[in-house]
């Protein structure tokens, strides 16, 4: 064993035995593409990523105080902007189409919210005349509006399916069928973090046969880039990136990197991407860990950026698939139903200036790099730092800098998968609603279109409506508790010289709630009369499709109060400070126990049966309203395990309920994605003891590692001496991934340690 660790440098000759060894176990393709090298100690190293040719990308400080800009901006002091004293090409006529849709998009919100608020304050007893009153009114117009808002936008969207293409869109600009400028070179890139490494190279892989069936593969290349750091998954990746490099010959054309440091998470391992070879590529196309996209989607993604050079963004619509417990189920059924109304309606009042989500889109990547790198949020609490939701902030900057950001909703080819269970979901959630709320704070930074703004504001609304409803109702309860326990008021002003008698019209309430019901269910029904209009077939048929659209309008409403319980608590905790687990989602059918969701939902279960026993004991008549709310809470520990049940799922399937397209009549990309996966699920998996104990994982993992410091210094070999000694002493299995992942990146110490544990095995010790 002290022989081993005496070798920890010079490598004496283990090179020519390390090549051996991996030849051995990863036959000869890697030497015959050239990726088998040596670093500058003569030391055997696997190169998988292309040489670096690196650019600067630089993130521009955030001013988020506005009194602060504007001393320094009369104090000379403000720092320019990059897309300050750009020069703007001419305005194109969707730009003065947008603004004219957005006007009108505004004048119905508020028009509508102003008849529905009158109507709610004839249904208050003192028409809005008393405090708590006034509260309600302010909270139901807000509310109201959000509602209404979503109203028009699945409208239009169905108008415009119905229609057809709206002639600003950004894929009418380009007929079908044509080619790729054969200049053009794209990155496809994955950002991945502690993955189920099967499902992973299984969508990698039947995205890179896909854009191979198109015959526009040399215009791409592909790019794991991880940041994972639990060691058994990072061997798992090494071992995946060789095997679908072998069964695609992928060498030289699909890449590998994992990062040591591990800086503000996606976007940081984005960026490094962009500042090592973003400068060789015109695009990158973002995909995540579940996306899958067909070789047809990106070629024309490629395609629509090159007919629209002012184009910095363009994003696709992706369609959910992939899970098969209830909750997934029906989650996909809505987003695949209901989503296109509102995709297609977010591009109507949008245009050249909406969204991007963060994959699967294709980026322009010089003015990405020269202007989308983010700084951390000045301040200190938890809405300061690195920021966490990028997505909507790279699209606000690039449009800052005068490039279009679009969304081609009507492009198929795109898919994703959906958390599979109700606490996953919310898990996510919880991340989304801090990165929303943080981005808030870029709501008045200078040069921001207002579309943008808009989106910052819509995003912290996504999450603010949970303690905004949840406030109303409490305030509702309030209200009715006064009205029961206290005498009524009629004389409410000083000098009032006639009463006020306390009025009540069920009638105007109940038109208020049939109203609001249509604004909220009438995009479901458009969504059905869409389907039946261009044919039903792939999802179940037409009865089918409308009984489960009922079944998932019944579980939308049950799931409601239970989301805006746990909305609140996010926000609350967010302005409390308190710190977001960030870790990756679910990628498989995980399902809840029960165990689990009594420790979830407990606390909701108990608030609906005391709430329900509170308005019971006040007026029994009121519960006619709060049922909808009180059984949710009440059913919450049922509904969160049965829901996650993959039994349940897939018995719903068999009865054709919940079905969607991708599932009836499968796309390539998804059943090869399937198989795929499966394939690699049955196989056995290396971890880091192996990289240990056997010979041709350590040699792989060997040419996997990166610190790769030169031999000779004293305090640097004393460090892997201690480092392997105390991996020793302390047993391997016993390490936690911290030290695990040292060792991994150290590929002298990994190899001194395999000697040494090979020594010791032969010994008998």
């Amino acid at each position: 064993m002290s022989a081993a660790l005496d070798q920890l440098s010079p490598e004496h000759g283990q090179a020519e035995e390390l090549a051996q060894t991996l030849r051995t176990a990863c036959g000869p393709e890697l030497e015959q593409h050239g990726l088998v090298g040596r670093d500058g100690d003569g030391r055997l190293r696997i190169e998988t990523a292309p040489p670096i040719r690196r650019a600067s990308m630089v993130p521009e400080p955030w001013v988020t105080n506005p009194l602060m800009r504007g001393w320094k901006r009369v104090s000379s002091k403000m720092h320019r902007s990059r897309a300050q004293g750009l020069t703007q090409p001419p305005e194109p006529r969707w730009k003065s189409a947008g603004r004219a849709r957005r006007m009108i998009l505004l004048i119905a919100v508020l028009a509508q919210t102003a008849v529905a608020t009158w109507y709610m304050k004839a249904v208050l007893p003192y028409q809005g005349g008393q405090a708590l009153e006034i509260a309600i009114l302010l909270l139901f117009a807000l509310l109201f509006c959000w509602v209404s808002a979503g109203f028009w936008t699945a409208l239009m969207g169905f108008l415009q399916l119905m229609i057809g293409r709206d002639r600003y869109s950004i894929s009418a600009t380009v007929a079908e069928g044509v080619p790729i400028s054969p200049h053009s070179r794209t990155a496809i890139v994955m950002p991945i973090c502690n993955e189920d490494v099967g499902r992973v190279f299984a969508g990698l892989r039947a995205t890179y046969e896909s854009v191979e069936r198109t015959g526009d593969l040399d215009k791409f290349d592909f790019f794991i880039l991880s940041d994972s750091y639990k060691a058994d998954q990072c061997v798992q990746e090494q071992q995946a990136w060789v095997d679908v490099c072998k069964a695609v010959g992928g060498f030289g054309r699909i890449f590998y990197r994992r990062r040591r440091r591990r800086v503000k998470r996606k976007s940081g391992n984005i960026d490094d991407f962009c500042r090592r070879w973003g400068s060789q590529y015109d695009y990158m196309v973002v995909l995540d860990a579940d996306s899958v996209m067909s070789g047809e989607c990106l070629r024309r993604l490629v395609v629509l950026m090159d007919a629209n050079p002012e184009a910095g963004i363009i994003q696709s619509a992706p369609r959910a698939s992939g899970m098969d417990s209830l909750y997934a189920r029906v989650q996909q059924f809505a987003t695949r139903v209901y989503g296109p109304l509102f995709t297609a309606g977010l591009h109507f009042w949008q245009l050249g200036e909406s969204h991007y989500w963060g994959h699967n889109a294709i980026i322009r990547l010089e003015p990405f790099i020269q202007h989308c790198a983010l700084a951390p949020l000045p301040g200190k609490g938890g809405f300061s730092g690195a920021i966490l939701s990028h997505d909507f902030v790279e699209a606000a900057l690039m449009r800052r800098a005068g490039w279009g950001v679009w969304i081609a909703y009507d492009l198929p080819g795109s898919y994703e998968e959906l958390p599979p269970n109700l606490l996953d979901e919310l898990q996510r959630d919880q991340r989304w609603c801090q990165g929303n709320l943080m981005n808030f704070r870029l709501f008045l930074i200078n040069g921001l279109h207002p579309v943008h703004r808009a989106v910052f504001l819509t995003g912290v609304m996504s999450y603010l409506s949970a303690p905004l409803w949840f406030l109303f109702l409490a305030l509702s309860t309030a209200l009715l508790a006064v009205h029961t326990l206290t005498t009524p008021q009629y004389f409410v002003t000083p000098f009032q010289l006639f009463p006020i008698w306390p009025q009540w019209h069920p009638e105007e309430a109940i038109a208020l709630f049939s109203t609001t019901a249509v604004l909220l269910f009438l995009p479901k029904v458009l969504s059905v009369l869409l389907v039946w209009a261009k044919g039903a077939r792939g999802y179940g048929g037409a009865y089918k499709l409308l009984s489960s659209m009922l079944l998932e309008v019944l579980f939308s409403m049950l799931l409601a109060p239970i989301r805006m319980l746990f909305h609140t608590r996010f926000v609350v905790a967010a302005y409390l400070g308190l710190k977001v687990q960030w870790k990756s989602p679910a990628r498989d059918n995980n399902e809840t126990s029960w165990g689990e969701a009594f420790r979830r939902h407990g606390l909701q279960t108990l608030l609906g049966i005391c709430w329900g026993l509170l308005v019971a004991w006040l007026n029994p008549n009121f519960l006619w309203w709060m049922i909808p709310i009180l059984a949710s809470l009440v059913l919450a520990i049922p509904l969160s395990v049965l829901s996650s049940r993959v039994g349940l799922g897939r018995g719903a399937y068999d009865d054709g309920l919940f079905c969607i397209p991708e599932e009836t009549s499968p796309p390539r990309e998804l059943a090869d994605t399937d198989r795929y996966n499966e394939a690699n699920q049955a196989q056995e998996q290396p971890g880091f003891l192996d990289a240990l104990h056997r010979p041709e994982v350590n040699a792989l993992a060997y040419g996997f590692g990166t610190a790769r410091h030169r031999a000779g210094h004293p305090m640097i070999e004393s460090a892997r001496q201690a480092r392997v000694r105390n991996a020793l002493d302390a047993r391997p299995e016993r390490l936690n991934d911290q030290h695990r992942v040292r060792l991994l990146d150290d590929p002298v110490a990994l190899r001194a340690l395999h000697r040494a544990l090979q020594a010791s095995e032969a010994s008998g010790h």
